[in-house]
């Protein structure tokens, strides 16, 4: 697996969202279930990454990390293509976002993930993130799971 920069707004990177936005609507049907956005601005440089991983040249994953405060990051949009799950590609662009943000100087990591997304929140466990109360735009979201890692 390789773990490289891309621009958000690249074919490769759109399809990948848009694959990660239909898996999202399948999980999370309700009304009102909100699959939240990352603008392009958020990921330049010195502000954040978007990352995708290549397994054999095959687009397989990507990732995000933006800047919340002046020494927080937020991990956004990770998502590894269905038939690429427990290959150890979604611990590889965690290395790698994490990387970005220790480059960022941020000391903390947060995240936002869903109640329905059980190998998620396992991967994040097993990366030394732990649960915290909802922040931001996930306050009042009742189908949110919110996690920080001190870097």
């Amino acid at each position: 697996v390789i773990v490289q920069r891309a621009d958000i707004r690249s074919p490769t990177a759109r399809a990948l969202i848009e694959a990660l936005n239909a898996e999202l609507l399948g999980r999370y049907p309700e009304e009102g279930a909100c699959h939240f956005q990352l603008d392009a601005h958020e990921v330049v440089a010195g502000q954040g990454a978007f990352l995708i991983a290549f397994s054999a040249g095959t687009p397989v994953g990507c990732g995000a990390v933006r800047r919340l405060e002046s020494q927080t990051g937020e991990i956004k949009r990770m998502f590894v293509v269905p038939p690429a799950r427990g290959r150890g590609v979604g611990r590889e662009l965690l290395n790698a976002l994490e990387a970005e943000a220790r480059a960022l100087r941020f000391n903390r990591l947060v995240l936002e993930t869903g109640v329905r997304q059980t190998e998620a929140q396992a991967l994040y466990r097993r990366a030394g993130f732990t649960q915290i109360a909802p922040f931001g735009e996930y306050a009042n979201s009742p189908l949110s799971i919110c996690m920080a890692k001190e870097l």
